[in-house]
């Protein structure tokens, strides 16, 4: 007995001592202030860092790499000749982004924006139908650093918006800057991104043919200093020219809101009035745009990197809101049809987001 009871003790403190020497490789190790990934993790979740990582590359990375290689290899290589092709083609598809891009099948329904949704996770919600018989101008809310909700819901088939919306043909609309850098503006016009213009929408909305679902992040530059975690404040007040449009093609507007958007990087706070604020606010005058002063994780940490948190994202789409034609919309009209849509992103709002635990005396702020 008294053997017995040794044993266990002594079989006891080894099970201790093999799970300490174990946690490096089962739990983060908090090593020189950084919380670091432990080293034996599920081969699933390595996929989906993989495929955030691929994201990350291609929208944060690629336009800096693209800046220099073609020169580069124009100068410094035997393959010259390929920018010479390459620009002729560019010259040839300018226009592309206006007229509706292209569609990568493939690259839209490729396994790695599965594994890329699955990472937060990333989920769509449907609340009402959206007959393929109409055009459709959905507002995305909120901006975020990346946008990642309309992006994976717009442009990719992760979330199944195939499936839940049969018959439409969505795309979204993208800074006009997306699409100079050399390289990556294949990838953009693949994936079926469209130039933010005038030009572009009305291309959309005249084409012949029904089905359309044109997302717009309408906060835009300007919300993107207000993407801090826990926010939810929107720049829509002086947001108009969509129900301009909605009305001369009689489009009906849906109101989609990514709630955990603003949570999937941790960011320095710049309330209207204070000193960063003024200095971003300038920044954005003269550049055009002005991130805020974001973080995320790396692919071997979790406390600084490019890379976004695991942190859930839930894209709720909202019932359509019938717009009928008019050729020659007033002031008034407009107004009217803008009201009705934040009346409509409000109570989506208001109606979902106990999905995240949103407490009840939190609401919208609409600038």
């Amino acid at each position: 007995m008294y053997l017995n009871n040794q044993f266990d003790l002594f079989d006891g403190s080894l099970d201790k001592v093999i799970n300490k020497l174990k946690s490096p490789f089962t739990h983060p190790i908090h090593f020189l202030g950084i919380d670091w990934a432990p080293m034996l993790v599920p081969f699933k979740r390595r996929l989906e860092t993989l495929a955030v990582a691929h994201f990350i590359f291609i929208w944060l990375i690629v336009p800096f790499i693209s800046v220099w290689l073609p020169f580069y290899i124009f100068f410094h290589t035997s393959y010259w000749w390929t920018m010479v092709i390459y620009a002729i083609w560019t010259i040839y598809d300018f226009r592309k982004p206006r007229r509706g891009s292209r569609n990568w099948t493939w690259y839209k329904n490729h396994p790695l924006w599965k594994q890329f949704a699955d990472y937060f996770p990333l989920r769509l919600v449907k609340t009402a139908e959206l007959p393929p018989d109409r055009n459709y101008i959905i507002g995305s809310h909120p901006h975020g650093i990346l946008s990642i909700g309309a992006f994976t819901t717009m442009i990719t088939n992760a979330t199944g918006f195939p499936e839940k919306f049969p018959g439409l043909k969505p795309t979204i609309l993208t800074l006009n800057g997306q699409f100079w850098f050399p390289f990556r503006r294949e990838i953009s016009i693949g994936l079926g991104g469209v130039e933010a213009s005038r030009e572009s929408l009305q291309y959309l909305l005249e084409n012949p043919g029904k089905g359309r679902a044109i997302a717009i992040v309408l906060g835009g530059a300007q919300e993107l200093l207000d993407a801090c975690p826990g926010a939810h404040v929107l720049h829509l007040s002086s947001r108009r020219g969509f129900c301009r449009f909605a009305l001369k093609y009689g489009a009906d507007l849906v109101p989609m809101y990514n709630f955990g958007e603003n949570d999937v990087f941790d960011t320095v706070p710049s309330p209207r009035g204070t000193a960063l604020r003024k200095f971003q606010e300038f920044v954005k005058r003269w550049w055009g745009f002005c991130p805020p002063l974001a973080k995320g994780r790396g692919i071997f940490n979790y406390t600084f990197g490019l890379l976004p948190h695991r942190r859930p994202i839930t894209t709720v789409m909202g019932a359509p809101i019938r717009v009928e034609r008019v050729e020659s919309p007033s002031e008034e009209d407009i107004d009217k049809l803008h009201a009705e849509y934040c009346k409509a992103l409000t109570e989506l709002f208001e109606a979902h987001k106990s999905l995240h635990n949103i407490p009840k005396d939190v609401h919208l702020t609409i600038y």
